[in-house]
Formats: C-alpha cells, structure tokens, sequence
C-alpha cells in the first residue's frame, strides 16, 4: 500500500515590508510565535478573517494567534501562495 500523503502546505513570500519586519526580531520567542503562525496559515492559508476592502487589489485577511499573541496579515494568491504583509505582535 502506497503512504498516504497529506495536504500540501501553502508556500510563505514577505512583501518588502515584511521581510523587513522579519529581521528586526531578535528573540527566540518571537522566532517561536511567528513560526507558529506561519505554520497555520501554511496549512490553511483561508484561516485568517477577511479584511473588508475594495474589490480592485488582493483580498487582504487578518490572522490572530491570542496565545502567542501575533496578528498576521495577509493573501493568498491565486496558486495557494500566501503573501505576508505584516507581522504584528499583540
């Protein structure tokens, strides 16, 4: 019998504002906090919450992890690629 396979995983890009976000944490727990949110939305990238806006650009959407206190926001394009375009910590 052939192993069974899971889900794919959505793959993760930063706007440049992200990224640049990304390396000014400097912490072990916030490494943690925010590879714990990215591992979510990486396994279902239509968790977060949508965030009502015009029809025109992506359709932006807010995840928030209340135990690690993160918010993520975020899209998903059209090939499942979630965008990250800010971190926020709570």
């Amino acid at each position: 019998m052939p192993p069974q396979h899971g889900r794919r995983r959505a793959r993760i890009a930063f706007t440049d504002s992200a990224a640049k976000q990304l390396e000014n944490i400097t912490s072990e727990a916030e490494i943690h906090a925010l590879d714990r949110a990215l591992v979510v939305i990486s396994v279902d990238p239509e968790v977060g919450e949508p965030i009502p806006g015009s029809a025109a650009g992506p359709q932006l959407r807010e995840y928030a992890d209340e135990v690690e206190r993160v918010r993520l926001l975020y899209w998903v394009t059209a090939l499942k690629t979630v965008v990250v375009v800010a971190y926020l910590e709570v």
